[in-house]
Order: C-alpha cells, then sequence, then structure tokens
C-alpha cells in the first residue's frame, strides 16, 4: 500500500474514496460480465441450441470453482484490509503469501476429486442427451484447469484489499481481452465450440493469474507470494474461515440454486433452459455493476472499521444512494430494448420471447439484489461472521421452498418470479440484522437501516 491508497482510505472525501475503490472494481466486472455474454454469442453464431444448453448448464460448476477462489480471496482480502488499519504490517505478508499457496492446493483438490466423477457431475448438472457431449467437454476443460480459476479469483480479491483497485481492475480487463481474442480463433479458426470456449476462460484467468502474481511479487510493499512468508496458524486460519465460509456457502447455494432452477426449467425444454442462459447472463450486467460497487467498497469499510467508524458510516450511506440511482437507469434501458438484447443472441422467436419474459422479471429485484450485497459485504468487513454466515444460507434456501410454491401455483411463470420472491426475503433478513446489528457496528448506524 503506498501513499496514495493511504490516502484514499483515510483522507479523500466519501465520494472521491468509494469512486476510487469501486469504479475499477465495476469496469472489471462489468467486463468479466461482457466476455460470460461473449462466451454464449460465439456459440450463437453456430446455431445450435445444445450448445447453448451446456454453457447454461454449466454455471453451477464455474460458481463452485469461484467459490473457492472467494473463500480464500474474501476472507483474506478483508481480514488484509483490516490487518491495514491496524498498521500490522508483517501479518499482511504472512496472510497473502498463505492465501496465494492454499488457492494453489484448493485447485489440485478439484482436479483430483473431480476428473474420477466427471460423467456423474454432468448427469447432476441436468444434460439432456442432445446437450450431454458439449457439456461434458466443458466440464472437463473447466475441472483441469480450476487451479487457475481459483488462484485469479482469490489474488484478485488479495490485490483489491490493499487498495491497489486500479492493478485489480486492469488484471480482470486483461483476463477479458484474453478470452474475447481467443474465443473467435477457437470458433471461427480452429472451430472447437465448446471445448474451445471452456479452454479460452481457463487460459484467460491463468494469464490474469500471472499478472497479479507478478505484482504481489514486485509491485507491492506489502503483499508478496514467497514461500518464505508462508504462516498457516491458528489466528490467520481462523480468521480467514470466518468470512470466507460463509462466501464460500452463499456461492454453493448460489451454484445450487442454479443447478435447481435449470431442473425446474428443463421441464418447458431445451428452449426454456437456453432463453434463461441469456437472459441470466444479460441481468449478470447490471448486477455486477453494482456487485462490483458494493465490493469494491468492502476494502474502505473493512479499514474504516479499525480505523474510524463515521467514516465507515458516511461511506455506506453513499453506496446505498449510488445502488438506488444505477437500478433505475439500468431497469428504464431493459424495458426499453430487451427484445433487441435477446436478438443478439438467437433468431429463435420463441427463445426471443421467453428470454425477454424472464428479463423483464427478473429486473424487477435488481435494487433489493444490490443491496443484499451491500448488506453481505458490509458483514464481512467488519467481521460478522455468524450474520455473513446467515445470509449464505437464506439467499440459497429461500429460493427452493418458493420454486415448489409458485410452481405449484402459476407452472412456467411461477418459476420465473420465484427469483423475485427469493431476493426478496434475502434482502429482509439482511435489513432485519443491519438493524440488530446497528449498536456492535457503530452506536449511530440507526439513520443507515430506517
Amino acid at each position: 500500500m503506498n501513499a496514495e491508497n493511504l490516502y484514499f482510505f483515510e483522507k479523500a472525501p466519501v465520494a472521491k474514496a468509494v469512486a476510487h475503490f469501486a469504479v475499477p472494481m465495476m469496469l472489471g466486472t462489468s467486463m468479466s460480465v461482457i466476455y460470460s455474454i461473449l462466451n454464449a454469442y460465439f456459440l450463437g453464431t453456430l446455431h445450435n441450441t445444445a450448445m447453448l444448453t451446456a454453457l447454461a448448464l454449466t454455471l453451477p460448476l464455474f460458481a463452485i470453482i469461484m467459490a473457492l477462489g472467494n473463500l480464500i480471496g474474501i476472507g483474506s482480502g478483508t481480514f488484509i484490509s483490516r490487518l491495514l488499519g491496524e498498521k500490522k504490517f508483517d501479518d499482511v505478508k504472512h496472510l497473502s503469501s498463505f492465501a496465494f499457496y492454499s488457492s494453489l492446493m484448493l485447485g489440485l483438490i478439484v482436479i483430483a476429486v473431480g476428473l474420477p466423477l466427471i460423467d456423474p457431475i454432468v448427469h447432476g448438472l441436468g444434460a439432456t442427451p442432445e446437450s450431454f457431449g458439449f457439456t461434458r467437454d466443458y466440464v472437463l476443460i473447466m475441472l483441469i484447469g480450476s487451479p487457475f480459476v481459483v488462484l485469479f479469483f482469490t489474488l484478485e480479491n488479495i490485490v483489491r484489499s490493499e487498495g491497489a483497485a486500479i492493478t485489480s481492475m486492469i488484471g480482470m480487463i486483461l483476463s477479458v481481452v484474453v478470452n474475447i481474442i481467443l474465443d473467435a480463433l477457437v470458433i471461427f479458426v480452429f472451430h472447437w465450440d465448446v471445448m474451445g470456449v471452456a479452454s479460452a476462460t481457463v487460459i484467460s484467468n491463468l494469464i490474469a493469474s500471472v499478472f497479479y502474481a507478478f505484482h504481489m511479487g514486485y509491485k507491492s510493499q506489502f503483499l508478496t507470494i514467497s514461500i518464505k512468508w508462508f504462516k498457516a496458524t491458528k489466528d490467520i486460519v481462523s480468521n480467514v474461515l470466518k468470512i470466507g465460509v460463509p462466501v464460500f456457502i452463499m456461492s454453493i447455494f448460489l451454484g445450487a440454486m442454479s443447478l435447481i432452477f435449470n431442473h425446474f426449467l428443463i421441464e418447458y425444454g431445451d428452449s426454456a433452459v437456453a432463453a434463461y442462459g441469456i437472459s441470466s447472463r444479460l441481468l449478470q450486467f447490471p448486477e455486477f455493476i453494482l456487485m462490483g460497487l458494493c465490493e469494491g467498497v468492502v476494502p474502505l469499510i473493512a479499514f474504516s472499521f479499525t480505523a474510524n467508524k463515521v467514516r465507515m458510516k458516511h461511506t455506506i450511506g453513499f453506496t446505498i444512494k449510488a445502488i438506488m440511482g444505477l437500478a433505475v437507469v439500468f431497469g428504464i434501458i431493459v424495458y426499453l430494448i430487451s427484445d433487441h438484447l435477446i436478438g443478439l443472441f438467437t433468431n429463435d422467436p420463441q427463445l426471443i420471447e421467453m428470454g425477454s419474459y424472464i428479463l423483464h422479471v427478473t429486473f424487477l429485484s435488481l435494487f433489493i439484489s444490490g443491496m443484499t450485497t451491500l448488506f453481505i459485504g458490509i458483514f464481512q468487513a467488519t467481521a460478522q461472521g455468524t450474520a455473513a454466515l446467515i445470509m449464505s444460507v437464506i439467499q440459497g434456501v429461500a429460493l427452493i421452498p418458493v420454486l415448489f410454491i409458485a410452481k405449484q401455483m402459476n407452472g412456467f411463470h411461477g418459476v420465473v418470479w420465484s427469483l423475485v420472491i427469493a431476493d426478496a426475503i434475502a434482502f429482509l433478513t439482511g435489513a432485519i440484522m443491519m438493524y440488530a446489528l446497528r449498536k456492535k457496528l457503530q452506536p449511530d448506524l440507526d439513520s443507515l437501516v430506517q
């Protein structure tokens, strides 16, 4: 952390500080959604619905691998920001080295466990006979490349935690640019379809991980990847897991939610799954913009929690206003041009109609899902592990009963609307816990939850 980063942590006006931390993260996350969308676009040019279905079905697997990266990355990252606020710089070195090597180990475990079980995994993802081969190809590549994917998500969080928001953004954009170039090559030049798209994702994550590792090893004053600083003490492991495990559980639940949701949709045909795959990728763009905003300010909130709680309160208040403004803007855009957006991926009228409908419904919960993400970020930044765990469980568990009830009441429409209802339940849970914890976080935090 250099003097400039310290200025934004401690002295910059709140709006300027939030912009410094959040805007690079918002740009980076939006770029990551762009390449997710482009994956679907490039496959869509082959006019094969089974390939698009395979891409949608494998989202839960990617969510699990990403969850392992966030387990270490977010758990370590929020702890690093708090340690920086307390000026415990040697502890930061131990923690960053621990995060680097434990992430690689988790990726190797995924390979060892996943490869022998690849066919059951593909069946469990809900692959139909038409999409089984394509789904298996994608799963195979993702399992082999999992150490690099896990490492990418870990290091992105670690680098951001020391205030190097621009460097974090550059790494994410580098991953996206490499992925786009490779996507075009594997589809139009080498004709590798789904397997090529998966390979492009893994390689782009590897290149970005090398970029982050170089920064930590040679550019950062406090972060390191040196094995000599590796230490897995009880304090390090417990503090990482206290925040990391709830994040992991939440990601697993979200992956399971996507899996269960696909199983409900498959009853309405491959077109329903493909339409959800397209619309969910479009929805990811504003969702990840808001996620970038909320996750971007987590280091600032964590630092301020140990150094200046009044500044923490002002940061949270400003972020809430920004979430509201962005949600309104994105909602207006989507309701005006949803058909044209879906039409970028397919010329099938049924897919366009179903995708547009799903997009309209799910956009209704954009603001509350953004607020839910902020609640979770606050709990992570302030080491409220129990609250973060409860939110993780609620986000996943709430959808299951809602899905069953909504489907029985209104069929396909009920299945789609269940997403909005589950988001509302998670938001209300987070708001109640924010109110309950207001005294512990900050004596005059009441105004933020009223």
